[in-house]
């Protein structure tokens, strides 16, 4: 995915994340939450040989898994400032 798209497409997954758990964050931390997030669980989902499908601008299943994955970054970061 490009830089400009992965930027795009990680800050729409962590603004959904912020929606969805109920956070307060900024715009670049949206960002930051969705790329971040996107990365990490492709990572783990390539352990299982889960893969998310690479070479499109956008992607359906890039979205879903910055979303998921800032969404467990929101819940982990909660559990840590407990």
């Amino acid at each position: 995915m490009g830089f400009l798209a992965a930027i795009i497409v990680g800050g729409l997954a962590g603004w959904l994340a912020e929606q969805v758990m109920r956070s307060d964050m900024g715009f670049i931390m949206n960002i930051i939450l969705g790329v971040v997030g996107a990365l990490i669980l492709s990572f783990v989902l390539s352990l299982f040989n889960i893969g998310v499908p690479a070479g499109a601008e956008f992607s359906w299943a890039y979205l879903l898994t910055g979303f998921v994955g800032a969404c467990l970054l929101i819940f982990i970061a909660r559990a840590v400032r407990r």
